[in-house]
């Protein structure tokens, strides 16, 4: 068959590709259906071929132009940036993530390890004298114990008062650098990870119950209570991207660990950028909330609100309600 004849018989798919375009102009790519989007790859590689066949030659410029417009529409479509959105930012962190964590075996081992160790050591220091020195050592107790010797009050009128701006800067770069740790661990098959969330939980729950049965438990929870649900469940959400990344280096699925982990790693990404902001968020409550001279009782209504927000979100977010307003509509009519 001639290269124009066999061209001419193209006709038909360079016109369901016109078409298929058109489509996704009014529906983004990443929501169009999935055998849509698989047609578009084909359609796309078999116009790019008839392209360079119609070059090579040299048919009608008419021809040539066209082609060159499809391939280039269909390439714009393929590769094209998705700029910046805040619609599509939030439909991401409030339906797509919510959506994945609540399926991540990743999350729940994660959330097991963190606040298993969390809770034991956290208990042993508080009922066994002695077992928070031998766990973090008598040196890091005592300037844990200097620290919130004195209320967050008496510190502001000494004229001590800090700079809240700084310090949020700071504990940003500190929680993250802590989420960091936890992901970036999981390039070592994931042990990494178990061991910075091991010993952070351990350091902090023997801390946390070790201070609860101090002289100065008020002064101390006066200060983490407020930041407390955010940051910690940020560093659970940390482990958790770390575990995915250790895990495709385990289970490749038959890929090569190099592709396996970028896999996984696309996976994560959602995971780690919920952790970021709830980092954020944290350290802001830290440098603005919790060293304020607010009384307990608002900070405690703040880590009440926080946790109810978290457990709502990872709950509730991204959920289907259509079957549920169906079923409440039906019955109402009944």
């Amino acid at each position: 068959m001639r290269v124009a004849d066999r061209l001419e018989s193209r006709e038909v798919s360079w016109r369901e590709l016109d078409a298929l375009l058109v489509k996704l102009d009014t529906n983004p790519l990443r929501r169009a259906n999935p055998s849509d989007v698989m047609r578009l790859g084909e359609l796309y590689r078999a116009a790019c071929t008839d392209l360079m066949l119609a070059e090579a030659h040299d048919l009608p410029r008419d021809t040539i132009s066209y082609l060159h417009g499809l391939v280039g529409r269909a390439h714009n479509a393929v590769y094209r940036a998705k700029g910046f959105h805040f619609k599509d930012w939030g439909e991401i962190l409030f339906a797509e993530v919510p959506r994945r964590l609540r399926s991540d075996p990743a999350l729940r081992l994660s959330a097991l390890v963190f606040w298993g160790i969390f809770l034991i050591n956290g208990l042993l220091a508080a009922g066994r004298p002695g077992w928070a020195e031998k766990v973090v050592g008598e040196a890091q107790i005592e300037q844990v114990e200097h620290m919130y010797s004195e209320p967050i009050d008496a510190e502001r009128k000494d004229g001590m008062r800090r700079n809240d701006t700084m310090m949020a800067g700071f504990y940003i770069w500190n929680n993250t650098s802590i989420g960091l740790r936890c992901f970036a661990g999981g390039l070592f098959f994931g042990l990494g990870t178990l061991y910075t969330l091991s010993t952070n939980a351990k350091t902090l729950g023997t801390i946390f119950g070790h201070m609860a049965v101090s002289p100065y438990s008020s002064n101390f929870f006066t200060f983490v209570t407020a930041h407390g649900p955010f940051e910690l469940t940020a560093i659970v959400f940390s482990g958790a991207a770390g575990l995915r990344l250790g895990w495709g280096l385990i289970d490749t699925q038959g890929m090569s660990r190099l592709a396996s982990l970028k896999r996984e790693a696309a996976k994560a990404q959602q995971t780690v950028g919920a952790a970021v902001v709830l980092f954020v968020l944290a350290a802001f409550l830290e440098g603005f909330v919790s060293a304020s001279s607010m009384p307990y009782a608002g900070k405690a209504g703040i880590a009440i609100l926080t946790s109810l927000m978290l457990i709502a979100y990872l709950a509730f977010g991204g959920r289907d309600w259509k079957p549920i307003e169906s079923a409440l509509r039906v019955a109402s009519n009944a």
